[in-house]
């Protein structure tokens, strides 16, 4: 039996990860920058991968939400009975928009707030619903479509934001708990320093196949196994002279770059040619022009970011479905992706499997399976990769 008249409440943050692809690390304040540069907002379309999964329950379903790509839109297009409770009147939308818009979805006593963004999204729903002496006027839910997500407060994937609605829409028992609301300074994080902070906490639905586990910070410490995980690299980039090495973001790779005593962006994206750095933290586009104009052959080297488990979709959109795409078609097939983990970062994954969450759905299908993953010198696991859920 449905829930009749669910109300949902729905905001997106339209710029949320517009920075990403275009390798600015974030969107707080560079909308109109990373426009320029060539950058698509995606958080619309991630939008409607979580709503798409709640299609099959329409009629029991209102969806309470701001005007145009804030929400409407989205949901208007899929075919929910929609109605607008706020109006931005800013032709790219600021963080008093998202305010205002939970302030009006709170006023109508929605049933949980589902919201679209990254770190900075969170924050600015937490200003109002936020855990006020262990109460919380309603429940949220983050959909991650920005380019930082340390937050406890997101779903794994969007669909996955989709499955927990749909959890609630159909009665299931769902366990209300608390999650942490994270951010960084996005001017250190450009310089390549993470410095994370709790703000406060909000309450979410809890499923712990579908929420994500606050994201962690900080280096690898075992320095010994990444220095084996760089040896084997570098053997293979020393083998094979016809090849260019795309250098992923993250802490691993990072480690690579300094054994081979290259300069590193640890939150963009680096080529490596013959052990010569031959480009740094490269837009999505000109990695694209880069890949495309070599001779050779590419090689993506990249390893799971943070705590979640994703090789794809967190922290690295410069690694766009045509780049990967690209790369996989070439000799070789998709061993020309090489992962990087610690045993350890890979038990952290408690037996869960590694997430391509490219926005790309077939790519990531055809992503999934078992893919060997570095863990040392002359060591490798095979590991589960899976499509998000």
């Amino acid at each position: 039996m449905h829930v009749k008249h669910f109300k949902l409440g729905f905001i997106i943050n339209p710029i949320a990860g517009i920075g990403g692809s275009v390798a600015l690390k974030g969107s707080d304040g560079m909308a109109m920058h990373a426009l320029a540069l060539g950058a698509k907002p995606q958080a619309n379309m991630r939008s409607a991968l979580a709503l798409e999964v709640l299609l099959p329950y329409q009629d029991d379903i209102t969806v309470y939400t701001a005007n145009g790509l804030m929400g409407e839109q989205c949901a208007r297009e899929l075919g929910f009975n929609v109605e607008v409770l706020y109006q931005s009147k800013h032709k790219h939308t600021e963080s008093e928009d998202s305010q205002l818009a939970a302030e009006a979805l709170l006023a109508h006593g929605v049933d949980i707030i589902l919201f679209a963004g990254g770190d900075g999204t969170a924050r600015d729903i937490a200003n109002v619903v936020a855990c006020d002496d262990d109460y919380q006027p309603v429940p949220v839910l983050g959909i991650p479509a920005g380019c930082k997500i340390h937050s406890g407060v997101y779903a794994i994937t969007p669909k996955a934001a989709g499955r927990i609605i749909e959890l609630m829409v159909t009665k299931e028992l769902v366990t209300l708990t608390t999650g942490d609301v994270m951010d960084i300074d996005e001017s250190l994080f450009r310089q390549g320093i993470v410095k994370a902070k709790r703000y406060t906490e909000m309450q979410i639905p809890s499923e712990l196949r579908y929420v994500q586990a606050v994201k962690s910070g900080g280096k690898e410490s075992d320095e010994l196994v990444l220095q084996d995980i760089a040896a084997n690299v570098i053997e293979e980039i020393n083998e094979y002279d016809d090849r260019q090495f795309i250098i992923g973001s993250g802490s691993t790779t990072a480690f690579l770059m300094e054994e081979l005593a290259l300069d590193n962006t640890l939150l963009g994206v680096d080529i490596v040619d013959q052990q010569e750095l031959v480009a740094t933290d490269v837009t999505e586009a000109k990695l694209f022009s880069a890949i495309s104009n070599f001779n050779g052959r590419s090689k993506l080297v990249i390893t799971l970011i943070g705590g979640q488990g994703h090789i794809f979709g967190r922290g690295n959109q410069q690694l766009s479905p045509r780049i990967i795409r690209t790369v996989i078609g070439q000799v070789g097939g998709k061993e020309n992706i090489i992962i990087l983990a610690t045993k350890s970062k890979l038990a952290s994954l408690t037996n869960r499997p590694i997430i391509s969450d490219t926005g790309d759905s077939a790519l990531d299908q055809l992503l999934t399976g078992y893919m060997p993953i570095t863990t040392g010198y002359k060591d490798q696991v095979l590991y589960p990769v899976a499509s998000p859920t």
